[in-house]
């Protein structure tokens, strides 16, 4: 009886590897469709396993299945987490981040998505100083204006870009929203379209700030976000559970 109950959960890690491994290429696949609609290649676009949630077990197979950047939401487990995996793939924070967790993920976060508030983009750029790094960071923008959502109003980047002045440890590489759920994803292309615009409006005014990234496109969006000019997608479901 052990044996059979042991040889089931065998059975299953390897149907959820393979599953894993279907996903990731379909994803690939829908990328890749996307940037040819819009006239990208399909490797400007990078893909962010959003691991919230997930075990270690389903995060190392989807590395094993060729995902390279991981985004985690908390400090708290994407701590844990590194020590597990390591440093063979480029790490990602995609969540709120408090000013006192700043110093725990520094030194290792390639690519911060959720920078807020000036509060914070200071903390991250005496942190950054202190360990010698030139710390990367995408601003968050509240495009839909949603009271439950982390982000700057539209009309506050500017204020922020003012106020902020110039740091020499913090890198703003772009922008990064999070567009409403909907039914149906076209009811979400106004909100990449006008973060790309935004963008392109800060660069023209702004002669030293460069929209390089913009990171939108969750699972049920990242095709019409990837068409509005993302060139990176933070997928969780439709890697891991398909």
């Amino acid at each position: 009886m052990l044996q059979k109950r042991i040889y089931r959960r065998g059975r299953r890690r390897i149907n959820k590897k393979e599953e894993i491994r279907r996903n990731v290429e379909e994803v690939t696949r829908r990328v890749a469709k996307a940037a040819g609609a819009s006239g990208r290649s399909p490797g400007e676009i990078t893909i962010v396993a959003a691991v919230k949630n997930r075990s270690i077990v389903d995060i190392k197979e989807a590395i094993d299945c060729g995902i390279k950047d991981i985004g985690e939401n908390r400090v708290q487990e994407v701590m844990p987490l590194r020590d597990e995996v390591g440093d063979q793939i480029n790490w990602h924070f995609i969540g709120h981040l408090q000013r006192n967790k700043v110093k725990y993920i520094l030194d290792f976060v390639k690519l911060i998505h959720s920078l807020d508030s000036l509060r914070l983009a200071l903390a991250i750029n005496k942190r950054a100083s202190m360990i010698g790094k030139i710390q990367d960071v995408l601003l968050q923008v509240n495009v839909a204006e949603e009271p439950t959502k982390f982000g700057f109003m539209v009309s506050d980047v500017q204020v922020f870009l003012r106020e902020l002045g110039k740091v020499e440890h913090l890198r703003i590489r772009g922008l990064s929203t999070i567009a409403p759920l909907v039914e149906d994803s076209e009811e979400a292309r106004w909100v990449f379209s006008e973060l790309r615009e935004l963008g392109r409006r800060l660069e023209s005014e702004y002669g030293n700030f460069e929209c390089s990234l913009l990171s939108m496109g969750m699972t049920n969006d990242f095709e019409v976000a990837v068409e509005e000019g993302a060139n990176l997608v933070r997928i969780g479901t439709a890697i891991f559970e398909g």
